[in-house]
């Protein structure tokens, strides 16, 4: 099953996620089908905290892709910055 989640990078204490599709099987920071967006905890000044492909995650969601708690969260709070954005 694909699984949309988070893969972690970044040195340590400073972490930076990829927000990836990839297979349930596989290992969090291992191999990934697409990658989907990022996301920047420690973002500072003007760093962009996160940026996500949402027709990417889309088409996933509707091939079938299950999401996690988190990169769901994160899915969630880009979308109503965009709309905000838009408005």
């Amino acid at each position: 099953m694909v699984t949309i989640r988070l893969s972690r990078t970044g040195a340590k204490k400073r972490p930076f996620y990829h927000i990836v599709a990839t297979d349930s099987r596989s290992p969090r920071d291992g191999r990934y089908i697409e990658r989907l967006g990022f996301f920047n905890p420690v973002a500072k000044g003007g760093e962009e905290e996160l940026r996500i492909e949402l027709d990417l995650v889309d088409s996933w969601i509707a091939k079938g892709a299950q999401v996690s708690e988190r990169a769901a969260a994160l899915i969630k709070q880009y979308r109503k910055q965009g709309q905000s954005e838009a408005a």
